[in-house]
Order: C-alpha cells, then structure tokens, then sequence
C-alpha cells in the first residue's frame, strides 16, 4: 500500500505540470500610465489687467512675440512711438511683447522686451505664468533692478474670423 501512495504522489508531480494553466506565450503588457497632463504655455490670447485690450502671444522663429488683437472701444494710434514714420499706425496688431527667449536661469520665464506704447519706450520684461491661466508681465528700469508688472488673465476664444494666424503675426513683425 506504501508503495502505491508513493508511486501516486510521485506520479503526481511528474504529471503535474500537464494539468497546470497553460501559460501565455508573452506576458500581458503593464496598464498602461496615463497621459501626462498638457503643460501649461504662456502662448494664446491674454487681457490685460485693465480690461482694456487682449495681447495674442505666439511662438515665432526668433522667439515669443505678442500682438495687441483687440481693444475695447476704438483703437488708438501709437502717437507716442518715437519713429514719426509709426506714429499714425493703429494700435491693433502692433508688437508690444518683443522677441521673448527663455530664460537661462529661471525655468518658465521669458525675457526680451515689452514696448509701452503709452510712453513710446522700450523696456527690459520678464513673462512667465503665475498659474495656469494668469500671465506675469513684468517691465524693469535700471538695467532690470527695478521691475513692475501687471497680471493678465487667459481669453478662451476662438480667433475671430479674419484673424491672422501664428505664421502670419510672425511674418509680420519687425526685424
């Protein structure tokens, strides 16, 4: 009798494995991870502080560059630019953020300058997003020691019919 259990055990590992789930030819893949979620730009549509007017920031060759895209009420003249030649130009689709770079020191900010338009000058600026939909534009004097800034809130709008698009705002500009 002990040799028929022991020959029944043995029978039992040896035939073991013929009985076993039959395994997969590759194993099942990893859920997949899911998608990381967009990183927030400083390029689209932004209105300013005031409320007075949008800047279109988009992404050229040379660099991030934002246009005035609407204003409320008319639109002014740039009766201040000390270029008589501009003087009589409208303020609708004229460059105030000029040839932003990102920063080598700071991740998330672009420097370049902002033209006031206001003023007629040029000046050192700094933009990077404070959140996801508010935009920190910073203008410095004294070689950047001295900057003051405004915060500009995200426009979600479809461009308005006729609107130039990114290539042709950055065909526009100014070299």
């Amino acid at each position: 009798m002990k040799v028929f259990h022991l020959a029944a055990v043995a029978g039992l590992l040896i035939a073991g494995p013929a009985f076993a789930q039959p395994k997969s030819a590759a194993p099942k893949p990893a859920p997949a991870a899911p998608a990381a979620p967009a990183v927030p730009s400083v390029l689209g549509e932004w209105l300013v502080e005031d409320g007075t007017a949008q800047v279109r920031v988009v992404s050229c060759a040379d660099g991030v560059w934002g246009i005035i895209s609407w204003t409320k009420g008319e639109p002014g003249v740039d009766s201040k630019n000390p270029d008589p030649a501009k003087q009589t130009r409208s303020v609708l689709g004229m460059p105030i953020l000029l040839g932003m770079k990102p920063s080598a020191d700071k991740p998330g900010r672009f420097d370049g300058e902002v033209y006031n338009a206001e003023e007629g000058d040029n000046y050192i600026s700094h933009i990077s997003l404070s959140s996801p939909d508010v935009l920190r534009i910073e203008g410095c004097v004294l070689g950047g020691w001295i900057c003051g800034g405004q915060d500009w809130t995200r426009v979600n709008t479809p461009p308005q019919k006729g609107a130039l698009t990114d290539q042709a705002v950055c065909s526009e500009l100014p070299r």
